[in-house]
């Protein structure tokens, strides 16, 4: 795929200002005069005809361009995606050392990585790579190819949420999913299963919250609500909690979370129910647990739904406050990217009001360093994870 400034179509912003920021949206271009292919390289000029950069074009979608490169000289092909690759797996292998702690890790985070629309995930053996931008998808023997080069003999997992190839308009068949397989964080084992119906049944962002929140439940009876495969709940009871319980609403990942237990010989109660009416039927028993984990799926997508997820947020965190006794821990999360830090901050604040109970928040953390957050883009900072001590 050539990218010569004379080869390339060239798109204009409608400003003389620089973007500041790798997404520019479909209202911020002029219209080209000729039809350019969805997830085509193009020339980035200003209102000025000043060059600007290069990236991804799509007049089908919001996001109309996503910029990949502003140096002139750069030129986005197959050798480019691969150099980009070689960085990211730099920074997880030389300066994270990721291999040490984990076969579990994120390979590419899009935006934070140099490289918008594209996720990859390493478990074991297995590399997900799913595709956000028609443009990516072009370049997936590109990116086939460069993975491979890191990690011979891998099996790749290709795939793009229906939303996504419909907002994009790209045609992303998905490959045979491969058979599950165990992954390892920290000395444990878990399941992973690319394809399965529940994502992978194991979120690597969470990794070091997981070992963080079993230092602080050592000896505490712990409760672990939207479980999932149940991380949390697995990483307490090893790290020495007194007894786990684990909620969540879908059967089938809750065999998983039985199997992730299994394998590594901890006891964990785990129970399909709806959050809200387990917690208030747990109320009403008087129960309590001093060591307390929410973590929902993300609750939207659409910006025009973040207060209707806040209501949701505060409905669920106000509910599980009547199950901690005073100084015990909750460890509230939101990986809804669109519900921004402060105001899942004001939540809690208005949780704290509400229910009368002083709420310390003890550390703010977020998804690890394998998913790093350029300075620009604040919006792949998604995952908010609250420490806090309930009074």
């Amino acid at each position: 795929m050539t990218d010569t400034a004379s080869a390339l179509p060239a798109i204009r912003l409608k400003t003389d200002r620089a973007p500041g920021h790798p997404w520019v949206w479909s209202a911020q271009v002029h219209k080209p005069g000729e039809r350019i292919p969805p997830g085509s390289v193009v020339a980035v000029m200003d209102a000025k005809d000043r060059f600007v950069g290069r990236g991804f074009w799509n007049g089908h979608a919001r996001i109309a361009l996503r910029l990949l490169a502003a140096d002139p000289a750069e030129t986005i092909d197959a050798d480019w995606i691969a150099a980009r690759i070689a960085r990211a797996v730099r920074l997880r292998r030389e300066v994270l050392e990721l291999d040490t702690a984990t076969d579990a890790w994120r390979v590419v985070h899009s935006e934070g990585d140099g490289l918008s629309g594209l996720i990859v995930d390493r478990y074991a053996d297995i590399l997900v790579v799913e595709y956000f931008a028609a443009g990516m998808w072009k370049f997936r023997d590109a990116i086939r190819d460069a993975l491979l080069a890191h990690f011979p003999g891998a099996r790749i997992y290709g795939f793009a949420e229906t939303h996504v190839q419909k907002q994009e308009s790209f045609d992303c068949r998905a490959s045979e999913p491969p058979a599950p397989v165990a992954v390892h964080e920290h000395g444990l084992a878990f399941h992973a299963a690319p394809g399965a119906g529940h994502k992978t049944g194991f979120f690597a962002d969470q990794r070091d919250n997981r070992r963080r929140f079993a230092e602080l439940a050592r000896g505490r009876r712990v409760l672990d609500l939207c479980c999932n495969a149940g991380g949390f709940a697995v990483h307490a009871m090893a790290g020495g909690a007194r007894e786990a319980v684990g909620v969540d609403m879908d059967a089938g990942i809750l065999d998983i979370a039985r199997a992730n237990a299994a394998a590594n010989s901890v006891a964990v109660d785990f129970q399909q129910a709806d959050i809200f009416d387990w917690l208030r039927a747990a109320v009403a028993r008087g129960e309590k647990y001093d060591a307390v984990i929410l973590d929902p799926a993300k609750l939207t997508r659409d910006r025009n739904k973040v207060f209707d997820a806040l209501k949701k947020y505060f409905a669920m965190n106000r509910l599980a406050l009547d199950v901690v006794p005073p100084g015990g821990l909750l460890l509230t999360c939101s990986c809804t990217g669109l519900v921004s830090e402060a105001d899942f901050l004001e939540m809690l604040r208005r949780v704290a009001l509400n229910a009368g109970r002083e709420i310390q928040i003890l550390e703010v953390r977020g998804a690890g360093a394998d998913h790093p957050v350029r300075a620009d883009v604040p919006e792949s900072r998604y995952l908010k994870a609250m420490f806090c001590r309930v009074e």
